[in-house]
């Protein structure tokens, strides 16, 4: 069997009797005190990566600048991290802009995104003072102008599509012809113009990203030229998208051998004095959880499941992307009296399958069943499905185990009902 717990957070460990070990607590303790389904996050192993991110970037680039894709885990304490740990903060919507505030983030280090922003998000986002707002289209421009207050400025940047087209599923392709989000160069030049006589939205650079889950790094370095192309400006936002390592069988780069690549083809084709700012959402966050299921079934027959406690309620990544998970048996890692199963979750869809064929030591009911690598898209895409109640998410660290989101309640499934 291969090494499972490689999968799991940086620090995880098996305890002696092989019982697995995040941010120093037992999976069993966390399961009692907690309940299951719960989503585990080491902190010690976030806050590494979130430094690892800054330290690479600015060894590279002096004065770049990391800003947390916050769209991966829009959870307010995993905001609060990042924060903490010296990052900025791409949001995504209304709702993240709130977070990162309550986050404690500076609204000069947040960037709005969007393909399709209301009015609503963009007074949000000028009433807050967030620091730069990443235009993807006319119609922008145009709610720019008509909220920003008189005699003040809104700093942006225009999405540019690189025409570059990455290896990864079709569903989070971003930076080729066709893709909803930006411009091509053509059609970005008389945007940037108009801009650049607007008396209330000032142009301060360009935006680009090609992609979610990449696991080469050429996309990454010839997605800059084609912006590179449109003129020499203050801001160049590169975007993010480095994939993170699911399986066994995935290699994604090291964030250096992605930054020398990233930071080489902007050496070359940037102006050099420019800031360089980087967006790591998935990559940031993957591997520092895990999430804990008991098992409610296990049904043998011509293909063997093993049913548990959660599934798309709290894991969309399958059912909209086809991710490719793993998953153990806490306590039997060890890969004894394995054998093939499928694992699913409890909600009334066939597509509802959490790891499709995967070695199980001795299934049972009440085992806990753990899931490496859920810490990106799992909480942001956490839905109601079947009347589900959206689950904890909890830190661990040295040993200690707070809830940071609680798992919602009967009542609140009912909260927004009038009728």
């Amino acid at each position: 069997m291969n090494d499972l717990l490689s999968l799991f957070p940086a620090g995880s460990a098996l305890d002696d009797d092989g019982t697995l070990v995040v941010g120093g607590c037992r999976a069993d303790a966390l399961a009692a005190e907690f309940g299951t389904p719960v989503l585990v996050v080491a902190e010690a192993a976030l806050r590494a990566r979130a430094r690892e991110y800054v330290d690479e970037l600015t060894a590279r680039w002096p004065g770049g600048r990391v800003v947390f894709a916050s769209k991966a885990f829009p959870c307010t304490a995993v905001q609060r991290v990042m924060v903490e740990e010296g990052l900025g903060l791409d949001v995504a919507g209304g709702g993240e802009i709130l977070t990162a505030v309550k986050a404690g983030v500076d609204p000069a280090l947040v960037v709005l995104h969007g393909n399709a922003k209301s009015d609503e998000e963009i007074g949000i986002a000028v009433e807050h003072g967030v620091g730069l707002v990443v235009v993807d289209n006319a119609d922008d421009v145009d709610r720019l102008e008509a909220i920003v207050p008189a005699g003040s400025t809104q700093d942006v940047l225009v999405r540019i599509i690189p025409g570059v087209t990455a290896d990864t599923h079709s569903h989070v392709l971003t930076g080729h012809e066709g893709s909803k989000f930006g411009l091509a160069p053509r059609d970005a030049a008389p945007l940037i113009r108009r801009i650049e006589q607007s008396a209330k939205v000032r142009m301060l650079g360009l935006h680009v990203h090609v992609g979610s889950q990449i696991l080469d790094v050429e996309p990454f370095a010839e997605s800059v030229a084609p912006v590179a192309a449109l003129g020499e400006f203050p801001v160049y936002d590169l975007g993010g998208g480095l994939g993170t390592r699911y399986t066994w069988a995935d290699e994604p780069p090291s964030v250096a051998a992605y930054l020398d690549a990233l930071i080489g083809a902007a050496k070359e084709h940037l102006p050099r004095d420019s800031r360089v700012i980087i967006e790591p959402g998935r990559s940031m966050v993957a591997e520092s959880a895990c999430t804990l299921y008991e098992v409610t079934t296990v049904k043998r027959g011509a293909i063997t499941f093993v049913a548990v406690d959660g599934g798309m309620g709290d894991n969309l990544e399958v059912a909209l992307f086809e991710q490719r998970f793993e998953a153990g048996i806490v306590g039997r890692f060890d890969g004894a009296g394995a054998e093939r199963v499928t694992v699913v979750g409890r909600h009334c869809e066939s597509g509802d399958v959490l790891v499709d064929g995967v070695d199980l030591s001795t299934p049972a009911v009440g085992n806990l069943l753990a899931v490496p690598a859920t810490g990106a898209y799992c909480f942001t895409m956490a839905n109601n499905y079947n009347g589900n109640r959206r689950i904890p998410v909890v830190f661990a660290k040295d040993g200690v185990a707070r809830l940071v989101v609680r798992r919602e309640t009967w009542d609140d499934l009912m909260a927004r009902d009038v009728d």
